[in-house]
């Protein structure tokens, strides 16, 4: 994720297989005290919520309506749901019926999950993010694989717990359906919808990461950063635009029209995220195999060209210096909200970049598009726990703006390393958690820049061979898991 400060002149962001030896382990606990010495600390397990059973309805399992005069009734019901979803692993399939000009969208999905935990599971938990905010959630309907309801769930905050009858042993797999609508508010963010756009991120239930002997990675939020972590899995979308359709989609993965909706699928995804505008611009650019998307206002063209120029030639950069970018597209979008954030193959950059970008390389816009391009590869390919161990990605992305100068544009590392970090004067601790710090500067500052300082550190410890080969076997080794800093190491 990217962030800004606005100053008097320019803009300033706020942000941001070969074993290492013991040593280098050693290094990344006393390197200029930038990092703190803690225990490790096991993935967090929510204790037991209070039962508070919600009445399930009788509806007929179909979309709802929005309003008397737009009936956005999509078919197939769910019963066509389970028949297109593949046979195992974690899946997820909608049928979204999205209504841009009433800010609302209704929806029918089906979970097609097989139980690697290893575990016997009697209870399923599926976090709901848009139930914390007030109005913005409401469920209709919760189905088994049989489309008889479930009538003891409990949704209490964003934790909406399902009950397993009968238990679900190793390797099998069991299907469930939801009928739900969402009400973003109006508000600055990717999960709401502005006068100008329609943002969707994290607006589904999803089935959290599990790790073996530390259980469902599930965190709250903090005042700073993310909280999430995100299992791996597929997704089909399909989405019709209802009322006015006059609207341009951008989303996680290539569109493919169909009739008057539109059909996605992305595999091996952490996540789908969506967002609409009459007022986009579509941009276009090819790296190698993969499809770059921008949707930029039609003001902001100009500096809408670099930010795509900037993501193709750094999703080239890094397919080279990590691994493969391993799906068909990314895309990113001018955001009306502040700072950026990463989604799966779609990726949000505030328009105060765009207004002020300066017509070169030594600008915000580049230095966080290409940041946000590596978050592809750092919480795409390499998932990590958001909340207690940030610097795993975010450190990361923060070091690759430096790598991508230094082979792109090698006289301007000087003025990245002056304008992006040292005029900060970072200090903190790189390996803090996002709960250690209630203010923006404070976080980025540890997180972000003190982490760029201390990967370049670790870079001249190990020598060069030594860290590039790191890069490529990081990403291979944990290709799809969530990687913690002992792995890192």
């Amino acid at each position: 994720m990217a962030r800004m400060q606005h100053t008097t002149g320019s803009p300033h962001p706020t942000h941001a297989r070969r074993r290492i030896s013991v040593c280098v382990a050693c290094l990344f606990l006393a390197l200029s005290g930038c990092v703190q010495p803690r225990p490790l600390q096991a993935t967090y397990t929510p204790q037991p919520v209070e039962d508070l059973p919600l009445p399930v309805t009788t509806l007929e399992p179909t979309l709802p309506v929005f309003t008397p005069d737009a009936v956005p009734t999509l078919s197939p019901a769910p019963t066509d749901v389970a028949a297109a979803l593949p046979p195992a692993g974690l899946q997820y399939r909608f049928l979204v019926a999205l209504d841009y000009a009433g800010h609302t969208a209704a929806v029918t999905q089906g979970i097609r999950y097989t139980n690697d935990t290893g575990e016997t599971l009697d209870t399923l938990p599926l976090l709901v993010e848009p139930n914390r905010r007030w109005g913005a959630f409401r469920l209709i309907e919760l189905l088994d694989g049989q489309q008889q309801p479930i009538p003891s769930y409990r949704l209490e905050d964003a934790l909406l717990s399902v009950p397993l009858e009968p238990a679900l042993v190793p390797g099998e797999t069991r299907d469930f359906f939801l009928t739900y609508e969402l009400h973003p508010p109006e508000d600055d963010s990717w999960f709401a919808y502005t006068r100008r756009q329609f943002n969707l991120a994290d607006w589904y239930p999803m089935l959290p990461p599990y790790l073996p002997d530390k259980g469902w990675i599930i965190k709250n939020p903090g005042t700073v950063g993310e909280h999430l972590a995100y299992a791996i899995a597929d997704y089909s979308v399909e989405i019709t635009l209802v009322g006015d359709t006059d609207v341009v989609l951008a989303a996680s993965a290539p569109a493919e029209q169909t009739g008057d909706g539109f059909h996605y699928e992305l595999r091996a995804g952490r996540n789908f995220a969506i967002s609409a505008s009459p007022d986009y611009v579509r941009l276009e650019a090819q790296a190698g195999q993969v499809q770059v998307y921008g949707y930029v206002y039609p003001e902001h063209q100009a500096s809408g060209a670099e930010a795509l120029r900037a993501t193709a030639d750094a999703l080239q950069l890094y397919s080279e210096l990590f691994s493969p970018y391993p799906h068909a597209s990314i895309s990113f979008v001018e955001a009306d909200f502040p700072d950026g954030m990463e989604h799966q193959g779609l990726y949000w950059l505030t328009q105060f970049y765009f207004e002020h970008y300066t017509g070169t390389q030594a600008s915000y816009l580049t230095t966080l598009a290409v940041h946000e391009t590596a978050h592809q590869w750092w919480y795409g390919i390499v998932g990590n726990n958001q909340a207690l161990e940030p610097w795993l990605d975010e450190a990361l992305c923060t070091y690759t703006e430096q790598l991508y100068y230094e082979k792109r544009y090698p006289a301007l590392v000087d003025w990245w390393w002056d304008y992006r970090v040292n005029t900060f004067l970072p200090t903190g601790y790189v390996n803090s958690t996002i709960y250690d710090h209630k203010d923006y500067r404070p976080y980025v500052n540890a997180v972000y820049l003190r982490g760029a300082q201390f990967l370049r550190d670790l870079r001249r410890t190990v020598g060069d061979e030594a860290f590039f080969a790191f890069l490529q076997a990081y990403p291979q080794r944990y290709h799809g898991q969530i990687a913690s800093g002992e792995d890192f190491f």
